[in-house]
């Protein structure tokens, strides 16, 4: 198999990378987690390199691509620690509102694509434990026939920066029937209140609070807790590619500093035991990427077949993440925790990306319960 890139991604790259490192440096996402972990500015930007839109169908208003160009760019956005919620507009809720027949859906989907507007995923709730099928937020009509949700939501990112919210919510059944599950377009001001914070990476995240918030369908119960899925194993790959990204910087930067750092009048890179160290760090790294690959490699396969390879991918990177983030803080010492230094902040990003779209034992869960094959011993 050829895992070489091909000119148009080389290229999507090189445009992506000349971004961030010109555009966004270490200073500049400091000052914009002081100003609450978005910036409207940056997001702009993004939009002018014609990213909301990678995976959306040309027709559709997008520039149609696929997988592999999505984690070529998450991968770059991942070394720059970008703050804005680019995973989570272009690569999960716009592909959710390509192809949906509801009126608001492709006008949506146009400013999504436009970078006008940002459209997330509300979808954790509390108890879920990351279980997609756990959904108690409800959706009835009025009485003029319109839906009207109520719930809550917690941790959707850029919350309180969002103009629309792609929002599970239960039409029948009991709160962990999958099948009683639809999908719900909801506008801001329709009802919606948002609870705004920072989370551990400096990023904007809030809880959503719907009181009867006036809502459209996207996709009917049935079909829906499908294309949830699909969301967020679309949304699983670009946090791995992310993290990927990430952990290759912060492998440099750690190299970098032993190769600095001098005790004893040499180098500490040259003591045996910190180089043995860092060759654990590269080859963690390494199987990060590979599972990276096999996820995006698998988005487009049968749904039982994209899930285990989804959560397996997850379950490596979070080993990877821990592993590589925990060895960089302790090979730098005591500044890799200071707030000036970066390499502290990549730590609390891998550590969110860990915790998102379900936790590296939830992820060994869904694993284990898909195993099928034996070692023989029970057969």
């Amino acid at each position: 198999m050829d895992f070489d890139f091909n000119d148009d991604q080389e290229s999507l790259r090189d445009a992506v990378r000349r971004w961030v490192d010109k555009g966004y440096d270490f200073e500049r996402r400091r000052a914009i987690v002081r100003e609450g972990g978005f910036s409207q500015k940056a997001w702009g930007e993004i939009a002018e390199l014609g990213l909301p839109g990678l995976v959306v169908p040309a027709d559709a208003g997008g520039m149609g691509f696929g997988p592999i160009e999505a984690m070529v760019v998450m991968e770059e956005l991942g070394r720059g620690l970008v703050l804005e919620p680019y995973a989570h507009t272009a690569l999960v809720a716009a592909p959710l509102l390509a192809g949906r027949s509801a009126p608001a859906a492709s006008a949506w989907l146009g400013k999504a694509c436009a970078g006008e507007a940002i459209v997330v995923l509300a979808l954790q709730e509390r108890r879920a434990r990351y279980r997609l099928e756990h959904v108690s937020t409800r959706a009835e009509r009025d009485g003029s026939g319109q839906w009207v949700l109520t719930g809550t939501k917690g941790v959707v990112p850029a919350g309180a920066h969002a103009q629309a919210f792609i929002v599970p919510a239960r039409v029948s059944g009991t709160d962990d029937d999958p099948a009683g599950i639809a999908l719900f377009l909801v506008e801001r001001g329709q009802g919606v209140e948002t609870t705004a914070y920072a989370l551990q990476d400096g990023s904007s995240a809030a809880d959503l609070r719907l009181q009867r918030a006036g809502a459209q369908e996207l996709v009917a119960a049935g079909e829906a807790f499908e294309a949830l899925n699909l969301a967020v194993d679309r949304g699983i790959a670009a946090l791995c590619a992310e993290a990927v990204g990430a952990m290759d910087r912060l492998f440099a930067i750690t190299v970098d500093y032993l190769n600095t750092r001098k005790q004893f009048g040499v180098a500490i890179g040259t003591f045996q035991a910190l180089r043995h160290r860092v060759a654990d760090m590269k080859m963690q790294l390494e199987l990060a990427r590979s599972m990276s690959y096999f996820a995006a490699l698998r988005l487009n396969d049968a749904p039982q077949v994209r899930r285990l390879a989804l959560s397996q991918a997850k379950v490596q990177l979070g080993q990877s993440m821990r592993y590589v983030g925990q060895q960089a803080i302790q090979l730098h010492g005591g500044i890799g925790v200071t707030e000036e230094y970066s390499a502290g902040h990549y730590f609390k990003r891998l550590t969110c990306i860990e915790m998102s779209f379900g936790d590296t034992m939830h992820h060994l869960g869904e694993v284990a319960s898909r195993m099928q094959d034996t070692a023989g011993v029970f057969a």
